[in-house]
């Protein structure tokens, strides 16, 4: 009995020793890091390199791509060499490898995107927008009376971040005419009837101004915006489209910190006077201006988690480098070197270095896509990191538009997170989602 399990113990150790000795050799780990799905861009081979001391058939839609040259739908392919997959042009298809030409061994779903291009920016870009309605940003007590007050808004059930859509089925985003309408509403006696969205939904509401005795006017017991503006960086232009992208974050509101809903707005050309540096614990910012008679660069169609998008028809001035250069999908973004495209003084777009230090595995739209680390010291020394009103500079990383910074580390301003370029692209509306792509098979 001991010699029988002094063997099945020593049988045991070596069994173990052996599965590790599989699972952690390299043909064992390439076929387990085989991608299951490949994207690719028209026109952008793609090298797959595992290094597998195997001998399969594959097998493809040969209009959708090519595998190392082969023309026809079916190929031999030695995996201990590397492959290079040739896209043709866009579709879906299925790459599928099998041993003997019969037991099946690996399938890749393949998917080629139209090549796209865009113009990286770096451009400190002043933003203006006003919203599809008036935001309620806060309360007030209006002085009915020698002692009472009361707020129409807050008796309407309004809260702040609520969004007026129109006041008695008029379409309203100016406040300077609420005081006027109030004013009738009051004296006639006839409450408001208010057409509110908050957030997706929407909803009506009734809301009877009060006289407020102080001011002698009447009131609607609500603290109201229209418009917002500020400075931000532009990502990207995409010439073909005559589309572009800045900010890689929405625009909120100062008091209620909700998305503001774009009704119209524009960008203009701005400079940089002075910045104010980054702190632990204090996040500097840019110090900027519109640029007197500057003519718009473009509109604001869109605000969305990613940043603001429109129309612009021309790369404006000051670019770093005015020829488009190709764009990163997701997965494609690395740990390691990159850098980033801004402007520190004036309007001139320069390039600084900086480490993509984690990058997280997103296969549908979120934010804060990747950990970026300034290294660059001449943008240390100046800015002390990541500033407000560097959001929106472009990431670029192996000559390939990879992200955008987004927000800063306020204990650690030389860090902060940056999104995908791919997730600004499609709310661009310039690139197809996944599920856009027509599918083929073989």
């Amino acid at each position: 009995m001991n010699r029988k399990s002094s063997f099945r113990r020593r049988f045991g150790i070596v069994l173990v020793l052996f599965l590790i000795a599989a699972v952690t050799s390299a043909p064992i780990r390439h076929f387990a890091s085989f991608p299951h799905e490949l994207r690719l861009f028209e026109g952008q081979a793609k090298r797959l390199d595992y290094a597998m001391p195997v001998h399969a058939q594959g097998s493809l839609d040969p209009q959708v791509a090519a595998v190392n040259g082969a023309a026809s739908s079916k190929f031999l392919v030695d995996l201990n060499r590397p492959l290079s997959i040739q896209p043709k042009q866009s579709g879906m298809t299925e790459l599928k490898l099998r041993l003997f030409g019969r037991i099946p061994f690996k399938t890749v779903k393949l998917q080629v995107i139209p090549d796209l291009r865009v113009i990286p920016g770096g451009q400190t870009i002043g933003v203006k927008v006003r919203a599809a309605g008036i935001m309620v940003v806060g309360h007030h007590l209006v002085q009915t009376g020698a002692d009472s007050r009361l707020s129409p808004g807050e008796d309407a059930k309004l809260k702040l971040g609520d969004l007026i859509v129109s006041i008695n089925g008029t379409a309203l985003n100016d406040v300077k005419k609420v005081a006027g309408i109030a004013e009738q509403a009051g004296k006639t006696g006839r409450p408001l009837k208010l057409l509110v969205q908050r957030g997706k939904s929407r909803f009506e509401t009734s809301l009877m101004p009060a006289y407020d005795r102080e001011d002698k006017a009447w009131r609607l017991g609500l603290y109201i915006r229209d418009s917002a503006a500020g400075v931000g960086t532009l990502t990207f232009y995409a010439p073909d489209q005559g589309v572009y992208g800045a900010l890689g974050h929405v625009i909120t509101d100062m008091d209620t910190q909700t998305p503001i809903s774009i009704g119209s707005g524009e960008i203009l050309q701005s400079n940089v006077t002075s910045i104010s540096k980054s702190q632990s614990g204090e996040p500097g910012e840019k110090r900027a201006q519109f640029v007197r008679e500057s003519k718009t660069l473009g509109n604001v169609e869109r605000n969305t988690a990613f940043g603001i998008f429109g129309q612009m028809s021309e790369l404006p001035g000051h670019a770093l480098n005015p020829e488009p250069v190709p764009v990163s999908f997701a997965e494609e973004v690395e740990e390691g070197p990159a850098e980033i495209w801004t402007v520190v003084n004036g309007q001139k777009v320069e390039r600084f270095s900086i480490q993509i230090v984690h990058v997280s595995k997103q296969t549908s739209p979120a934010t804060k896509g990747m950990v970026i680390r300034v290294t660059d010291p001449k943008l240390l020394e100046r800015t002390g990191g990541i500033v407000q009103g560097m959001s929106g500079s472009p990431i670029l990383q192996k000559g390939k538009l990879v992200g955008a910074v987004t927000h800063v580390f306020v204990n650690d301003p030389a860090s902060g997170y940056g999104c995908f370029i791919e997730w600004m692209l499609q709310d661009a509306g310039i690139m197809l989602k996944p599920d856009q792509v027509t599918s083929k098979a073989v």
